[in-house]
């Protein structure tokens, strides 16, 4: 765990900062755990990430098949253009601090940022073990964490320059305690078209049409949409990659995987907000 990410984390159970030395007078620091000041030990993985979780969560994650899956669709750059957009957007308003990727999933769209952002620590949160073994090594700046993102963050408060959310659950209160003044939450959700030709042809799981009013209530009280982006790409994929684009998402939990006879072309579409603290709504988002 870098230095730089480990300085903004906190004990899930007490809120003390946490290290990596051994509780009491040790020989040497321990580097398979972190501790706090009270005893509290979590266990680092040999694959990176540090395990910051205080019990079974009620959601299980993705799976091994399902995050292989997604990074095999993402390395070939076919969402690219949403690391692009959020590079940008970060780039704009940062403030300083952390880079917070809430869900993060393998780590590439926080990796994404980190690189437009030189001196930036980031930290990938997320409940599954499979995503988390991929996102420990996504970037030389980037630490990761096991936890339920729809609890309490073992954040500092006032930590994060940007929040990142991704196609992830959106934990309101929470965001706007770890962001520090002048930060932004950007949050990237599925327009109602999306992909909606691979939807019509394999009978997917479709888009909430309401998905963006519950974006807003999800938030409501806590941030004001700054700005809002419609972002849209036309993709052809061949049968493997839209097997893996079905294999990544939701669909994968209700769908029995089939093999398109041919390339399909179907449009990626989604919305990038922008958000900002409510109390601090009036000042554009790149503001200072």
């Amino acid at each position: 765990m870098d230095a730089d990410v480990l300085a903004y984390l906190r004990c899930p159970v007490c809120g003390e900062p946490l290290d990596g030395a051994p509780a009491g007078a040790g020989p040497a620091p321990a580097p398979d755990a972190l501790r706090c000041p009270r005893g509290h030990s979590f266990d680092v993985a040999r694959q990176g990430y540090v395990n910051l979780s205080t019990g079974r969560s009620p959601h299980s994650g993705d799976t091994a098949e399902m995050v292989a899956a997604r990074a095999e669709f993402l390395d070939a750059g076919h969402y690219d253009f949403i690391s692009a957009a959020l590079a940008g957007a970060a780039r704009a308003a940062y403030p300083g601090g952390l880079v917070l990727d809430a869900g993060a999933g393998t780590g590439r769209h926080l990796a994404a940022v980190l690189d437009a952002l030189p001196a930036a620590p980031g930290l990938a949160l997320d409940v599954s073990k499979p995503a988390l073994r991929r996102a420990a090594r996504a970037h030389p700046r980037a630490g990761a964490a096991i936890c339920d993102t729809w609890g309490r963050l073992p954040v500092a408060d006032g930590s994060a320059g940007v929040v990142l959310d991704v196609f992830a659950p959106r934990n309101g209160p929470e965001f706007r305690r770890v962001l520090r003044p002048g930060g932004v939450l950007l949050v990237v959700t599925p327009a109602a078209e999306h992909l909606a030709e691979l939807v019509e042809r394999l009978s997917l799981l479709q888009v909430d049409p309401d998905k963006a009013e519950r974006v807003a209530a999800s938030l409501e009280g806590q941030f004001a949409l700054a700005e809002e982006t419609a972002l849209t790409r036309t993709l052809t994929l061949s049968p493997r990659e839209a097997s893996t684009l079905v294999g990544m998402g939701p669909s994968a939990w209700h769908t029995t995987p089939v093999a398109l006879p041919g390339p399909i072309t179907v449009a990626a579409s989604v919305r990038l907000g922008v958000y900002v603290e409510r109390s601090t709504s009036s000042q554009p988002a790149g503001g200072s």
